[in-house]
């Protein structure tokens, strides 16, 4: 690199030591290779000295024409020194010394010495070359001198990413030719020989002037020629070398090629800084774009959750209960899609708001913009709240819809057990003649008491079955039977008391049937009813009740069939009495329609339906087994998912607050964890199953564990938010970092002070603490009232929505904007006004021309017109649209 220091400069241009460069020991000989070094040795190639002298001639006319001369000779013209005087002027802008017009040599020497003491005064130290030589007409000398000219006024300048003079002008034209693959300078002298290069530096900035690929390779002098010519007549830049004479050359000369190079640099130049002033609106405008493309991303997410979310509460909020199990059972499936299709994205969704509107105002804290407020009613806080209330919804349907289903459950089985006793009474009373039976007691007439006065049939009209009506229709018609059967029975009753006295021995024994067998003929219809029953159980404890009870009843049995013997041998005695006696009977017991046929039939029917009892209550028991299976099952996996949810939580928790190794290690320490929490989704999706399958069973409690399936999701859930918002916070920490330049020291500092102040470990700081958080750092906050002013200030930058906390990527945000520059729409405009051609608005063509299509376009749409007393039609201002760029205005 060229070090152009004032005090150091040296060029020596003359008579030197064997290897000694041009800049001597100064910096000119860093400048220069010794084998570029101007010396006599170099100069014993005649066509270096004539490109050299062509040139640097051209050179001079391209200035002093401005002034309405020009030089004809290099080596006569400038020995009176007022040409050489008058090059200077017009170069530097800067009026020399008065010049003495006498023609004796006295004279000439001190215009020489004055146009050398302005050379010398622009930091340039001259070596070897002095008044006289010039004066004298020595070639070698003069040269020199001139290319000291160009050097300092020239070349010098000339700087691209921190590189000057030499090196910055090559690298110049490497970028600008970087696009041509047969051109590739590497140097300024035989990367120049086929004439493509200079070719492709007037078509890079002017395509329009140079048909590029009609150039070939093979023909350098046609594309020396092409360029020089072009270059000539459209940019100003008078041909200084002859195409033949560098074809011709083994090596070009690298001063004569620089000097050449150099006026197409300056020819450009302006182009140059508007490239530059563009690339910088550009790098805004993107930033600017990208910001806008997240905001409007964040409206169409929160405006598709919050349409969601409106849509579903109702239907959570409507708890009108179905008719049957089987629409309750359709709702209660409607429910699971809705909890493990439907809601899961939506959590993602929510998650990936937050995280998107974090990122956002990252961002925009970053590239100095104003904080995003988005549309009414769709701030994150207003999404929480609509959330909370899906959530508030959502609470209790789940158990709504199985106490419902328990409920129709229970409605169905008295319903059941209803027509089982109907059907019984039914098909009783049409196929009997009157006497009637006795109903479970020796009462003449009971009807109503047993089946329609019941509380069984009165609370039909407060359970609100979907078939009460016709339940309680079928009791009354059984009711209304039962009452004309006791009218009769009432009757026959008084006939036969009549004949009591007259059959006494047959009568008592008669009676006392009657009265062993009703009773007996009670106990088989109260077992056959038992036997039937229809029974609803949900442990496998109530099923064991029921089968010891069951087991007892079997047992009394034997006693039973002993009974049943000793009341048909009361019965066989009365006829052998009768018998022996003579005595025609009518034919039946008079106390009682129970008959021997009865009892044995009843019996008979008993002892079916004890296996048939032992086969529903065995397979109620194996149900229940079943149930429980299935609840352990739950259970064991429920009792490792959930705490497995809860240590990561903890874990995750102490990932973000410990600090361990850079923001690098804990994002990908965290990545890790998401990963290991994603791989175990399996566990979750096996859980669920097995949920679904108790369900399905109707099995509404679990003693085995204390962990539901709704805890489980929503555990789940707040899991993958957490680790999804904690690597977003450390993703923006780096990209905090890496834009504010914040050393991993500083971060650490920051994170220390945070934490110590987060005294519940929340992730965020009230005002209080984040007040005294920025005391420990050294902030001055009064406690005065310019220091509550400087405050609120302070927490409208780190909480522009007001929620009263503040996020440590806010605080850091804060940090290092208090430390650190940033663009500003100052420097927007300075680059604008380069486009504009230093006026004070600028046109859509200017806009279109310069800036890529879709930027252009953007600022078209975006920049109201301008108004100042120098407006042409059209004029649009930028000035106002770059200050809206940082918030300082609206756009």
């Amino acid at each position: 690199m060229v070090d152009y220091h004032a005090a150091n400069q040296s060029y020596q241009y003359g008579p030197s030591s064997a290897g000694n460069g041009a800049g001597g020991g100064g910096s000119m000989g860093d400048y220069m290779a010794q084998e570029d070094d101007w010396d006599r040795d170099l100069l014993l190639d005649p066509a270096w000295e004539k490109q050299q002298r062509k040139t640097f001639t051209a050179w001079c006319n391209s200035h002093l024409r401005k002034a309405g001369t020009q030089i004809e000779n290099i080596d006569e013209d400038f020995r009176d020194g007022l040409k050489l005087m008058l090059l200077l002027e017009v170069i530097s802008g800067e009026r020399l010394p008065k010049p003495e017009r006498g023609k004796m040599r006295v004279h000439k020497i001190n215009n020489v010495n004055k146009a050398l003491d302005f050379i010398a005064s622009k930091g340039v130290k001259l070596v070897s070359i002095g008044a006289e030589e010039i004066v004298d007409g020595n070639a070698k000398m003069t040269l020199g001198m001139i290319w000291t000219i160009i050097l300092r006024f020239a070349i010098q300048d000339i700087s691209v990413e921190e590189t000057s003079a030499k090196e910055g002008l090559l690298l110049w034209c490497q970028r600008k030719t970087a696009p041509y693959k047969n051109v590739n300078v590497q140097n300024f002298h035989i990367s120049w020989k086929d004439g493509l290069a200079f070719n492709a530096l007037i078509h890079r900035h002017r395509p329009e002037l140079i048909e590029y690929d009609k150039l070939r390779k093979d023909d350098p002098v046609t594309n020396l020629n092409n360029a020089f010519e072009v270059a000539e007549k459209y940019l100003d830049i008078p041909k200084m070398l002859d195409a033949e004479d560098i074809v011709g050359t083994l090596r070009p000369d690298e001063k004569a090629i620089m000097t050449y190079v150099s006026c197409f640099y300056h020819a450009f130049s302006g182009a140059q800084k508007a490239e530059t002033a563009a690339n910088r609106i550009c790098k805004v405008l993107a930033v600017n774009q990208e910001n806008e493309h997240l905001m409007e991303d964040y409206e169409r997410l929160a405006s598709d959750l919050l349409e969601w979310i409106r849509r579903t509460i109702p239907w959570l909020e409507d708890r009108v209960p179905q008719k049957t199990i089987q629409e309750m059972q359709q709702k209660l499936e409607d429910f699971r899609d809705y909890r493990r299709v439907h809601k899961p994205p939506k959590v993602q969704e929510k998650c990936q708001l937050e995280i998107n509107f974090n990122t956002l105002q990252t961002k925009l804290r970053l590239s100095n913009r104003p904080a995003f407020m988005p549309s009414e009613g769709k701030m994150v806080s207003d999404i929480n709240n609509g959330w909370q209330h899906l959530e508030q919804a959502e609470k209790g349907y789940e158990e709504w819809l199985l106490n419902e289903i328990r409920r129709l459950e229970r409605l169905d089985h008295l319903a059941e057990k209803f027509r089982q006793k109907a059907s019984i009474h039914e098909a009783w009373t049409d196929g009997t003649v009157p006497p009637a039976p006795s109903f479970r007691c020796t009462h003449t007439a009971p009807p109503s008491s047993g089946l329609c006065g019941s509380p069984f049939v009165a609370a039909w009209g407060h359970l609100d079955y979907y078939d009460s009506h016709n339940v309680n229709t079928r009791c009354q018609k059984i009711c209304d039977q039962w009452d004309a059967l006791g009218s009769l029975t009432h009757s026959r009753r008084e006939a036969l008391e009549k004949t009591e006295k007259q059959l006494e021995t047959i009568d008592q024994l008669h009676l006392e049937y009657a009265k062993r067998a009703a009773p007996f003929n009670n106990w088989m219809e109260s077992a056959m009813e038992d036997l039937q029953d229809m029974f609803i159980v949900h442990t496998i404890e109530e099923i064991e009740g029921l089968i010891s009870a069951h087991d007892q009843f079997k047992s009394t049995l034997p006693d039973a069939d002993r009974e049943r013997e000793a009341i048909l041998a009361i019965h066989k005695e009365a006829q052998r009495i009768a018998e022996s006696n003579h005595i025609k009977l009518s034919g039946s017991n008079p106390y009682t329609t129970v008959t021997p046929q009865i009892i044995n039939s009843k019996w008979e029917k008993v002892q079916q339906l004890v296996p048939k009892r032992d086969h529903a209550l065995l397979e109620e028991q194996s149900k229940q087994q079943s149930n429980e299976h299935l609840r352990r099952q739950f259970s064991s996996q429920a009792n490792v998912v959930g705490p497995w949810i809860q240590n990561k939580m903890e874990e995750i928790g102490r990932i973000s607050i410990e600090m361990n190794g850079t923001l690098e290690d804990q994002l990908s320490h965290l990545k890790q964890y998401e990963r290991s929490i994603v791989d175990y989704k399996p566990n979750l999706d096996l859980l669920e199953q097995q949920h679904q399958l108790i369900q399905e069973a109707l099995i509404f409690d679990n003693k085995h564990t204390n962990y539901t399936m709704e805890h489980i999701r929503v555990g789940w859930e707040q899991l993958l938010t957490t680790i999804a918002r904690t690597i977003n916070e450390v993703e923006n920490q780096i990209l905090t970092r890496d834009a504010k330049g914040i050393s991993q020291e500083q971060m650490q500092e920051f994170r220390a002070s945070f934490n110590h102040f987060d005294k519940d470990h929340g992730g965020a700081l009230g005002p209080e603490e984040f007040k005294a958080c920025l005391i420990s750092l050294g902030y001055d906050v009064e406690n005065d009232r310019q220091g509550d002013a400087e405050f609120n200030r302070i927490m409208s930058v780190v909480d522009p929505n007001h929620s009263g906390l503040v996020t440590f990527q806010a605080f850091i945000d804060f940090m290092s904007r208090e430390t650190t520059d940033t663009d500003t729409a100052d420097q927007v405009i300075a680059s604008f006004k380069v486009l504009a051609g230093d006026k004070n608005f600028i046109t859509a063509e200017e806009l279109r021309r310069e800036l890529p299509p879709d930027q252009a376009e953007y600022c078209i749409a975006r920049m109201a017109p301008y108004q100042g007393p120098d407006a042409i039609p059209g004029a649009l201002d930028y000035k106002s649209f770059s200050t809206a760029l940082y918030g300082e205005s609206d756009l």
